[in-house]
């Protein structure tokens, strides 16, 4: 029990690194968190989550499809991807390329639309 408490301890004093290398905004982040904008700095600044909170940030910034894959589950993981490839089910990179410039494309649009 110690060592989860430690743990713990260990997680609520590193939240501010752990959400700066986290991949999503902090917008989004305090969001999902529930927690007033101004509340959620100074909890980060004085570190004094409680573990609710911790465990509902943790949710949002570790989706459960990237929590607790262990090494074999990643490998197998990769082997099904080569496998789908060489059989075809795979997006040659130049597709993928297109469609993402012609969604800028459109975004744009919109955009310029909406001015």
């Amino acid at each position: 029990m110690i060592a989860e408490i430690e743990k713990f301890i260990e997680i609520r004093d590193n939240m501010d690194e752990i959400l700066k290398n986290s991949p999503f905004k902090m917008s989004y982040i305090i969001e999902k968190s529930g927690i007033k904008t101004p509340t959620f700095f100074k909890k980060l600044k004085e570190k004094r989550f409680t573990a609710e909170e911790l465990l509902v940030i943790s949710k949002t910034i570790e989706p459960k499809q990237w929590r607790n894959e262990t090494k074999e589950e990643i490998l197998a993981s990769l082997k099904q991807s080569e496998e789908d490839f060489k059989n075809g089910k795979g997006i040659p990179g130049e597709v993928v390329l297109a469609n993402m410039k012609k969604r800028i494309e459109n975004y744009k649009s919109d955009a310029l639309r909406n001015i």
